[in-house]
């Protein structure tokens, strides 16, 4: 399956990301790798991008255990009480939605962004 996310690890890289989102709309997606609840939120988040990929859009996943600091650090720049899963759709260097655990599906995704 080719990815149409990058996953981030660094808080530069989270930075940067930040900074791209007066130029263009970034999605982030918070995902837990020990949490059914959130697989099944990655699973939507895949299904989506298969079927709705937005050029205009940059895509990004952290993983929250393995990259404790920048989950830490989206949630203080953002304002953004943290959970996982949680997607979090970035304009202009603030969030500009969110939606935690079940919410985060392809129908919302699709409501939302499109």
């Amino acid at each position: 399956m080719k990815m149409d996310w990058k996953e981030i690890t660094t808080t530069e890289e989270w930075d940067d990301i930040l900074k791209k989102s007066t130029d263009k709309d970034q999605i982030i997606l918070k995902h837990s790798t020990t949490c059914p609840v959130s697989t099944n939120a990655l699973d939507e988040y895949n299904a989506y991008l298969k079927e709705n990929l937005n050029e205009n859009i940059d895509y990004t996943m952290v993983k929250v255990r393995e990259s404790r600091p920048v989950s830490n650090k989206i949630e203080a720049d953002l304002g953004v009480k943290h959970e996982s899963p949680q997607i979090i759709y970035i304009k202009d260097q603030k969030k500009y939605w969110s939606a935690t655990h079940w919410s985060v599906t392809k129908a919302h995704m699709k409501a939302v962004i499109d």
